[in-house]
């Protein structure tokens, strides 16, 4: 009964069968397998039969196994396939049977086992067979474990059982697992452990499946023109998934096109092995060729072109610019015109070519001016969007200095030119520039210009000459001369010549006048079409001279009706500069009578002194206190200032009581317009007076004295720093003089405080009383007798030598105007010093220090 049949794999009738148990079953040369006799279940072993096949040409032999199986009343079987003769078999090192199960030796170590990959068959395929030498008398199951057997990926590697043999089941891919490791078991029929596990190690063996992949397709890079032979310009790369230690995965790469092919088709070349690329030729130049296309080959099996596998990929060469273009003028010569004086103004516009790229530093251009422009009057920049240079000037021309210019214009880039490129003549280019005349404004020099005087100069003077200079030398103007500003009102300027004069007296102390410096502005006009005019300030330095009369300061004050504290610090305030202004002389006027009975001045130093209360008690009142005050000027200033004193009741600190009741008291509307109606018919009564007063003292003053002019000292003495026009000017109450005995007491003085011209204190000698209208005819008799008097005073000289005059009285505050000192004969004093003082002491000299005769 056939029930198995063996297939000779295609060999034809070249191999040949035998079965080992030939009295139960036969098998025929077509491999069917027959059961010779009838089969009972008990009698059969658990190993059936073995086949043997064998190859007849190569003596190579093949077993196999039938087992046996029984379900129901049917003979089934399965089949174990024995490896041949050849194939490799794997045995468990052999351990002592006594002892208890070891693990395998470290140093045990099985041989891999070499798949090939993307085999195709046929599968299962054999690859070991796993044997135990416990085999021999008693059956074994054999096993495997590991990834690609029982883990995943399962189902790769698969073992027989019965025989151990060890196949793979499928095909192998090494890109996708290059290795597997699997461990062998042989355990007995009741899964007993007999032999220790065996690690086994497959390994899959490259095949060459894959072709080589550049990791882009597309390569960029880029090269400066002008490079030379051997500069690196890119590398290019690829991979294969192939085993990289084979040829299977060694790549080569060659260069299989270049576009354009100009100035040569191989102006680049790459190293087979790593995919560098480099030039091999020069005359790149972007102005023709700005860009490259390769084309490249990468090929496996080291590049053998029959059995490597091989790809392509794209490389773009771009060709960087350098500066091997200079930028040249389109001319030679550009022309402009300008009008003088004109700034920021573009005269002529500069065009240039340049073959390099465009908006790079080695096609900007950058102008320079190399001639014809020593005083920098000229620029060039660059414009940033048409690469042109603007010609523009930038301080004023003049065209009466110059009216044309020739300027020598450089053009370059922003970096240098390549090594070796020089600038050709068209770099260069000469720009014409005329300067148009235009009517220019007049001009004042100096400006400002400074003018020194006294103050008090008389209205008609004649100051000095303002006049402007007119630029424009080439058009026949004339120029006239206004007045644009004069805050005072003072000058007049003559709108010819330009001469100022004065219409008013110059004075120092006026609001107009800042820190002695008056400034007056004048405009110059010239006739031109248009006309232009220029301005010029004027500025007048008035010297100080001694026009003003101290006053006191402050002018009202408070003071306790009861001596303590009655004290009250006054000052003085002079428009005059020192030295006419302090040291001050303060002094309390004699009427009325009651002021210098009621108080008391004391000097504290030369600019303040002290009023007090002279007796113990004064009533509660307004007082107007007059104090005669004098500057230190040459010739001195007095004036009489009246200080507004109110007397109080005052608390314990010193401070008034009585100055709500004052503020609440109040007047009404009516009362005070009828009070400023009184002080104001008060103040023109007075004035009215004053005038009365002056007029009378003119006429008197009028009359001439019985002396002769020439021996009249007076006059003479008063011309000394005269400011007032003569003794007729001067408004002296001479009547203060015949008062000898209306002085102020010494004590008030404090001590150590005392005028530098003030007399020392001597007795006092007896001077001549003068009557008060005296006969012109006894001047003359006063005189000598006042003389007479003065030489025998011998605290006369130097201290006053007007007391020929009059006698003031001990302890004036009056300096001295003189050190002459009187005697009748003149015999016992020398006067010789009196040449030096200077011609306005010339007439003194004559007469006291000649001869005798």
């Amino acid at each position: 009964i056939p029930f198995l049949r063996f297939v000779n794999c295609g060999r034809g009738g070249l191999v040949r069968f035998e079965c080992s148990n030939p009295s139960d079953f036969r098998i025929e040369a077509d491999g069917v397998v027959y059961a010779a006799r009838s089969i009972q279940h008990s009698t059969l072993p658990a190993l059936l039969l073995l086949i043997k096949a064998s190859d007849t040409a190569t003596q190579q032999q093949w077993m196999e196994g039938v087992q046996r199986v029984w379900i129901g009343a049917d003979l089934q079987h399965t089949r174990d396939r024995f490896i041949s003769k050849d194939l490799k078999e794997i045995t468990f090192p052999s351990r002592n049977t006594d002892s208890q199960l070891k693990r395998m030796k470290r140093d045990w170590v099985i041989p891999p086992i070499n798949v090939p990959e993307n085999s195709r068959g046929p599968f299962p395929q054999e690859l070991v067979r796993i044997r135990s030498d416990h085999d021999k008398n008693r059956s074994l199951r054999y096993s495997v474990t590991g990834p690609g057997a029982d883990q995943p990926p399962t189902g790769i590697f698969i073992i027989d059982p019965i025989s151990g043999e060890l196949s793979v089941n499928k095909p192998l891919d090494r890109e996708h697992i290059s290795n597997f490791h699997l461990r062998a078991h042989a355990v007995d029929l009741n899964g007993n452990q007999v032999e220790n596990p065996i690690d086994i190690v497959i390994n899959v063996i490259d095949m060459n499946d894959n072709r080589p992949e550049f990791t882009h397709q597309i390569w960029n890079g880029t090269v400066p023109e002008g490079s030379k032979p051997g500069t690196f310009v890119m590398t290019v790369t690829s991979v294969d998934k192939d085993d990289p230690k084979t040829a299977n995965g060694m790549l080569r790469y060659k260069i299989l096109s270049q576009n354009p092919e100009s100035p040569t088709s191989n102006m680049f070349t790459i190293n087979n092995k790593t995919g560098g690329i480099i030039t091999v030729a020069a005359g790149l130049d972007r102005e023709k060729v700005p860009q490259y296309t390769l084309i490249i080959q990468a090929t496996d099996m080291e590049g053998n072109p029959m059995y490597g596998l091989s790809n392509t990929a794209t490389a773009v060469i771009r060709v960087t610019d350098i500066n091997d273009n200079p930028p040249e003028f389109t001319a030679e010569t550009f022309f402009g015109e300008v009008p003088e004086n004109r700034v920021n103004v573009i005269v002529a516009n500069l065009t240039v070519t340049d073959k390099d790229q465009p908006n790079t530093p080695a096609w900007n251009a950058v102008y320079k001016i190399t001639g014809g422009d020593p005083t920098g009057r000229f620029s060039v920049p660059t414009d940033p969007t048409t690469n042109e240079g603007l010609v523009t000037v930038v301080k004023p021309i003049d065209y009466e200095i110059s009216r044309t210019y020739v300027l020598t214009v450089e053009a370059r880039n922003e970096v240098p030119l390549a090594r070796g490129i020089h600038s050709p003549r068209q770099s260069t280019a000469t720009v014409s520039i005329r300067v148009i005349d235009v009517n220019e404004s007049p001009y004042f020099e100096p400006n400002p210009k400074l003018v020194k005087l006294e103050e008090g100069m008389m209205p008609e003077s004649s100051l000095t000459t303002f006049t402007a200079q007119d630029p424009d030398r080439f058009m026949q103007q004339t120029i006239r001369y206004s007045k644009l500003s004069d805050p005072a009102n003072w000058l007049r300027i003559d709108p010819n010549t330009g001469r100022i004069t004065t219409i008013a007296i110059l004075d120092r102390e006026s609001p107009f006048v800042k820190n002695s410096l008056y400034n007056a502005t004048f405009l110059a006009s010239d006739s031109g079409v248009p006309p232009a005019s220029g301005t010029g300030t004027l500025q007048i330095y008035l010297l100080d001279i001694n026009d003003n009369a101290p006053k006191v300061f402050p002018q009202e004050a408070e003071i306790c009706e009861k001596p303590e504290p009655n004290a009250i610090n006054i000052t003085a305030l002079d428009g005059d500069l020192n030295p006419n202004a302090g040291p001050f002389a303060f002094e309390l006027a004699h009427r009325p009578p009651d002021v210098r009975r009621n108080w008391t001045i004391t000097r504290i130093s030369g600019d303040y002194a002290q009023m007090s209360l002279k007796i113990s008690f004064l009533e509660t009142g307004i007082y107007e206190i007059p104090i005669i005050i004098t500057d230190s000027g040459n010739l001195p200033m007095s004036n009489t200032s009246y200080l507004r004193i109110k007397v109080c009741q005052c608390d314990i600190n010193g401070d008034c009581t009585d100055q709500q009741h004052i503020m609440a008291a109040g007047l009404g509307t009516g009362a005070i317009i009828a009070i400023l109606l009184c002080i104001i018919i008060l103040l023109i009564l007075v004035l009215l007076f004053v005038v009365w007063m002056k007029r009378r003292d003119k006429e008197r003053q009028a009359k001439q004295l019985l002396i002769d002019p020439e021996d009249d000292v007076r006059d003479n003495i008063l011309k000394y720093d005269e400011e007032g026009g003569g003794e007729e000017d001067q408004d002296y109450d001479l009547s203060q003089l015949q008062q000898p005995d209306t002085i102020e007491p010494d004590a008030i003085k404090p001590v150590g405080i005392r005028r530098l011209d003030e007399r020392p204190l001597h007795p006092e000698p007896q001077y001549p009383m003068r009557s008060a209208a005296p006969h012109p005819g006894d001047i003359g008799d006063f005189i000598n007798e006042g003389l007479k008097a003065a030489d025998n005073d011998p605290t006369a000289p130097p201290y006053d030598s007007l007391l020929v005059f009059d006698y003031e009285g001990s302890g004036s505050t009056a300096g001295s105007l003189s050190s002459l000192n009187s005697s009748s004969s003149g015999g016992d004093q020398d006067y010789d010093y009196l040449n030096d003082w200077g011609p306005r002491f010339r007439k003194l000299a004559d007469m006291y220090g000649g001869s005798d005769d």
